[in-house]
């Protein structure tokens, strides 16, 4: 099994360098890794009829590795530039473009990827605004078009004048490496999701069904299509807040 960081940031060892490196040293004993620093790379974009090694080399090694992990820093609440042209260059190699567009999964489908991140931000600032949640979101959506399979996230705000990852992040980092480490061939989280899904929908139908208990003072409902009418109004609202909740917040921010 191999493991492949790809270190996005124009620091060869500044913070984001340490937190891959924290989880690249503590993979299982024979995994191999490799770090490959994007800025020693003049990556360009593939032009028709036109050789273009430095992608080609880029993409060997992509389909060496089982899994990857990406570390860029959140610059102005966006991933940084060096990734995103780095995913935009790839393009071609990561998904398979149809006649009208659309894409489709290429060759690295169902491969595994996590995602690191750092802000100026402090981690109250991250948590309450999502300072670092464009840049995860980014590598999401990349990732989601070529059919490669998340396994987690990183983050480390408050970096303004830090030299040092705190040792909290060295062992979150720790345990994601021996995370990292067990090899899965396809999507693990699928039953994990419906179990998700099904208690989410418990949750909302109780909650549901407590608000429409004082409503008996104000409507009828004990008629059934008002009651009716009432739950599903009630349900619906509290599943767009849930699902609001889990597309714009379910990131990592501390």
């Amino acid at each position: 099994m191999k493991i492949l960081g790809i270190l996005a940031s124009h620091k060869e060892h500044g913070l984001n360098a340490q937190m891959l490196e924290s989880v690249l040293d503590n993979v299982d004993e024979g995994v191999e890794t490799e770090t490959i620093f994007l800025e020693n790379y003049d990556i360009t974009p593939h032009k028709f009829h036109e050789d273009n090694p430095v992608l080609d080399e880029f993409s060997a090694k992509l389909a060496e590795a089982d899994v990857w992990v990406f570390a860029a820093p959140t610059y102005w609440r966006e991933l940084s530039g060096v990734l995103k042209n780095f995913f935009d260059c790839m393009r071609p190699k990561l998904v398979y473009i149809k006649e009208n567009g659309d894409t489709i999964p290429g060759d690295f489908k169902d491969k595994h990827y996590m995602s690191i991140t750092s802000c100026f931000a402090g981690p109250v600032e991250n948590f309450v605004t999502g300072v670092t949640d464009e840049s995860f979101k980014t590598i999401d959506r990349t990732m989601s078009a070529a059919g490669v399979i998340k396994v987690g996230e990183l983050v480390l705000p408050n970096t303004f004048g830090m030299k040092e990852i705190p040792e909290n992040k060295k062992k979150l980092a720790a345990k994601f490496g021996h995370k990292i480490s067990k090899k899965v061939e396809k999507d693990d989280l699928t039953v994990k999701r419906y179990i998700q899904l099904f208690l989410m929908i418990a949750v909302m139908a109780l909650i549901t069904m407590g608000i429409q208990i004082p409503l008996k003072a104000i409507m009828p409902v004990g008629n059934f299509w008002v009651n009716y009418a009432s739950f599903v109004v009630i349900f619906f609202v509290l599943l767009g807040l849930i699902l609001h909740y889990m597309t714009f917040m379910k990131h990592r921010r501390r």
